[in-house]
């Protein structure tokens, strides 16, 4: 299949005269989404009612979108389900591996990881006692940092800052020499580049939904269990949805089958109508060729900036196997820059200390945009336009 990216620019529904660069925070609003949750809220919850867990087969999303979305991340069918948020995911998956290799007590992340991430991973390790740690290195010296005392990883594949990818197989296969298990976030990666979990034999993975899957803001997470650890992964969160019968209201708890144990609350009913709208895109699209396209929009870019904006520093590896599907430049004032941007049309978004971050999406970015895109930033440095009280005013959200 060769992917026909000006058709899937149409199955976006995006604002006129806006060049949306932040697509790697927030997915933009597929047009069949707001018809799909229409459909769920008037046709299913309105004349449904409760009945609508039975007849629209509502208890039945988390799998049966974990499936699509596994079709996405090289995922075997049966592995991923969906629901609840990416942290409560990292915990869930934390948990069940280190349970998994006992005589172990080192959980090894990096610097570059999402503090999210590193949070739960904290507060798991204080909750245990008993000698557990996290343990942080910089990127480049998380292959050397894998050894016997380490019970897992817990690496984001692209880094949310800077764009840097780590490289998936070799990681798991160090840390499998080592007698460590692997758990993969895939925020940045999922929809955004070919993901290989079974090819590369990782042991879980956890990602969102609402980057570049676009289910909209809040969009359910997604835990992957690989096969030969279905059966054998104990949910630390043993919710009543992750219990082999559920309505049998047992009082003691019996682990679901496979990764339907991972399943913790009520589905989100509506976020995954609209997931599953916006899955419909993914049906058009070859990932290869997304991968393609995204790195030479990328290269694109960074080509344009660095020639008009010389005070930009890049902060993203130009090498195409080292980075993800955003592109990222260092400037001490990059807030109010991307402030000015906004207010110029193109949107993306900034990151503490001094991180101007980009996405490109081809699924609806194209040449046209990163071109203009360049000329306003050019403008923007060149004549200092971001100097200016309104544009350093620090919202709650960067």
């Amino acid at each position: 299949m060769t992917t026909d990216f000006t058709a899937t620019r149409a199955m976006f529904d995006l604002p006129q005269g806006i060049i949306y660069l932040d697509g790697n925070s927030l997915g933009p609003l597929p047009v069949a989404a707001a018809a799909r949750v229409a459909q769920t809220v008037q046709a299913e919850w309105g004349q449904m009612l409760i009945t609508g867990w039975n007849k629209a087969g509502w208890m039945d999303q988390p799998a049966r979108v974990g499936d699509r979305i596994a079709k996405l991340i090289g995922a075997e069918s049966g592995t991923v389900v969906m629901g609840d948020t990416l942290s409560i995911k990292v915990y869930q998956a934390l948990a069940s591996a280190l349970e998994m290799n006992p005589t172990r007590r080192v959980i090894l992340s990096d610097t570059g990881n999402f503090p999210s991430d590193l949070y739960m991973a904290d507060g798991l390790v204080r909750t245990l006692g008993n000698g557990y740690a996290l343990k942080t290195v910089t990127p480049d010296e998380v292959m050397d940092a894998i050894d016997e005392t380490v019970a897992v990883t817990l690496i984001t594949e692209v880094d949310y800052r800077t764009g840097r990818k780590h490289d998936m197989a070799a990681i798991t296969a160090k840390a499998h020499a080592m007698g460590a298990l692997t758990i993969w976030d895939l925020a940045h990666s999922a929809g955004a580049l070919p993901v290989h979990l079974a090819r590369v034999g990782a042991d879980f993975a956890v990602g969102c939904s609402y980057k570049y899957l676009n289910s909209g803001p809040g969009g359910p997470a997604f835990i992957y269990v690989a096969p030969r650890h279905a059966e054998t992964a104990r949910p630390a969160l043993s919710g009543w949805l992750g219990h082999e019968s559920p309505f049998a209201f047992d009082l003691g708890y019996r682990p679901g089958r496979g990764s339907e144990r991972m399943r913790v609350g009520t589905p989100p009913v509506l976020q995954l109508a609209a997931l599953e709208a916006a899955l419909d895109v993914w049906d058009h699209v070859d990932m290869s060729d997304l991968r393609a396209r995204s790195l030479e929009l990328g290269d694109l870019f960074i080509a344009g900036v660095e020639a008009a904006c010389p005070d930009l520093t890049l902060a993203t590896p130009r090498a195409h196997d080292m980075r993800g599907s955003q592109v990222s430049f260092r400037h001490a004032e990059g807030y109010a820059i991307m402030q000015a941007l906004i207010s110029r049309g193109v949107i993306g978004d900034f990151r503490a200390p001094d991180i101007l971050r980009f996405g490109f999406t081809p699924l609806y970015i194209g040449e046209a945009e990163v071109q203009a895109a360049v000329t306003i930033l050019s403008d923007i440095m060149q004549n200092r336009l971001w100097d200016r009280p309104e544009f350093k005013a620090r919202a709650k959200v960067t």
